[in-house]
């Protein structure tokens, strides 16, 4: 008389005799015969599986971190003996072998190349695991480093140092910025200057212009008028056009610029005193 086994899909089953591994089930149903001697000796799962892993270790710089590793893996069919009769806890041999290949090559980085070398971390793993691994019937499909959390005072400490490269990169360019117009206007008040100083010595060459024309044709139209006089003469009569100009602009008070001007304000100081 014998007995059925029903496996499913997704599973492989262990036929033994007399308590003695005899030979793999796939899915689906068998008839073990006899009963008494035949029977099913377990089952193993043959999806792929991933397990995390939480690892606290130390960088170069003395920066304690703790890592969350993923490792996915599948049973390989063809060893699911080994899988199943070589080991006991397939977990917690492959935590071991990651909280080996962390401990090694974090240490040899500052916390700066850990988060940048975080794909090649994951790959020492998946390697380290797959060479291992495989002897005992698993096949490591990926290794991923899915979370790098450093002390809070660590993250706070990079978050500054980040802001302050920002910043000093923001006033470079504001001082650039700066630089280059202070330099526009310093060309602009050149430009401007050299324009009012051409227009100032062509302001000066034609009243020169004018006043030697005025002296030639006062010369020419009186007979024995001194060139000399004839100037004097000139300049006298724009002083008075000056004087007639300042005196529409309002109330005008011409003091002498001598010793008398000076002499008057101090006594006026020493009255009030």
């Amino acid at each position: 008389m014998g007995s059925c086994v029903c496996v499913p899909e997704d599973k492989v089953a262990m036929i033994t005799k007399f308590d003695k591994f005899d030979h793999v089930a796939g899915p689906g149903c068998h008839c073990l015969f006899p009963m008494c001697v035949m029977s099913k000796g377990g089952e193993l799962l043959c999806r792929v599986g991933q397990m995390n892993t939480d690892i606290e270790t130390r960088t170069k710089d003395n920066v304690f971190v703790r890592m969350k590793v993923a490792i996915q893996y599948e049973v390989i069919r063809e060893k699911a003996v080994d899988a199943f009769y070589k080991l006991a806890s397939p977990h917690s041999q492959i935590s071991s072998y990651v909280y080996d290949v962390v401990r090694s090559e974090v240490p040899r980085m500052p916390i700066d190349e850990v988060f940048l070398n975080k794909n090649e971390i994951a790959n020492s793993i998946r390697q380290s695991l797959q060479a291992t691994m495989e002897g005992f019937g698993y096949y490591i499909h990926d290794a991923l480093v899915i979370d790098i959390d450093p002390e809070n005072n660590v993250k706070v400490a990079m978050n500054e140092i980040e802001a302050n490269r920002r910043l000093r990169i923001a006033n470079g360019y504001k001082a650039d910025a700066e630089k280059i117009t202070l330099i526009k206007q310093a060309e602009g008040d050149a430009e401007s200057k050299f324009l009012q100083g051409s227009g100032i010595s062509k302001q000066r060459q034609a009243l020169v212009n004018g006043l030697r024309e005025s002296v030639t044709g006062f010369s020419d139209a009186v007979e024995d008028a001194n060139p000399k006089k004839v100037l004097e003469l000139v300049l006298m009569t724009q002083y008075f056009d000056t004087l007639k100009d300042l005196s529409k602009g309002g109330s005008v008070v011409f003091t002498d610029s001598g010793d008398a001007v000076r002499d008057g304000i101090m006594q006026a100081n020493f009255a009030k005193k």
